[in-house]
């Protein structure tokens, strides 16, 4: 498994940001099941970097918490049996599957944590793990996948035993 992280911003935590990146990725990879070694970029951003990205990629004009940018496009989430019919799926030197990018606004975790009253190190996590069910083909636009995609997140935060 790749994890490549790249920290576009200087805000830092009193955590170990890349362990956890691993430990999380980790978590959702082995909770779905997902049969390849994996390739995941995750950025570190500010306010103003993830308002950009978030403008031009969704004509959003507003700060988020995180960005997912699946690179998988799958027939039913969870579903990762049609993955190899298309070789683009796969970094052809390392055969490993390129799931796709999260880009995580380090100064959201922190204003979020603090709302909801809960430490950073948990507030990173839930974010990670949130992001990663998006690139594996989750999303919560309507009730019914919400509450699938909302009770795999907790789980897997329970089994990680990252809790509030």
């Amino acid at each position: 498994m790749t994890i490549d992280i790249t920290d576009e911003q200087e805000l830092q935590f009193d955590f170990d940001e890349e362990a956890l990146c691993k430990k999380v990725v980790e978590g959702c990879l082995d909770y779905e099941g997902f049969p390849y070694e994996a390739q995941v970029e995750i950025t570190f951003v500010d306010e103003e970097t993830i308002r950009a990205i978030n403008g031009e990629q969704r004509e959003i004009d507003a700060v988020t918490d995180v960005l997912s940018f699946p690179m998988i496009a799958y027939e039913q989430a969870g579903d990762f049996s049609k993955i190899e019919e298309d070789p683009d799926n796969f970094e052809p030197e390392t055969g490993e599957a390129l799931l796709g990018d999260i880009v995580l606004c380090m100064p959201k975790v922190k204003a979020q944590a603090e709302e909801y009253g809960h430490s950073c190190e948990r507030e990173f996590a839930f974010l990670i793990c949130h992001s990663m069910l998006h690139l594996l083909g989750y999303d919560h636009m309507v009730p019914e996948e919400e509450k699938v995609m909302f009770s795999k997140q907790d789980e897997i935060l329970k089994e990680l035993g990252i809790h509030r």
